[in-house]
């Protein structure tokens, strides 16, 4: 069988970390595949991603994932609301808008 590459998976963890959001593997892909943005996060990984999106919900959401030697992308961290640390180092808040 071939798997597509940067196919979207997302680990059990992000179901179990957070119980109170309610946020399944399903919620934390449509986030991931309907992200405002997203960057690579080259100062801890070259392979680690941070991403803010929007599930199908309508609820706007910090993801982090990781691009494995697949090509595919395992998000592990989901969360809601975007911490501001999140949208600070995506360039979305006031005090860390990037130019």
């Amino acid at each position: 069988m071939i798997v597509p590459l940067n196919k979207v998976i997302a680990d059990g963890m992000v179901e179990w970390r957070h119980p109170d959001q309610c946020i399944s593997k399903a919620d934390a892909v449509a986030a991931w595949d309907n992200a405002i943005r997203s960057r690579p996060r080259i100062e801890k990984s070259l392979r680690e991603y941070l991403a803010i999106g929007i599930d199908g919900k309508g609820r706007v959401m910090e993801l982090v994932a990781i691009h494995n030697d697949e090509g595919n992308f395992l998000i592990y961290h989901a969360f809601i609301p975007p911490t501001e640390n999140a949208k600070r180092g995506l360039g979305m808040s006031e005090g860390g808008r990037r130019r």
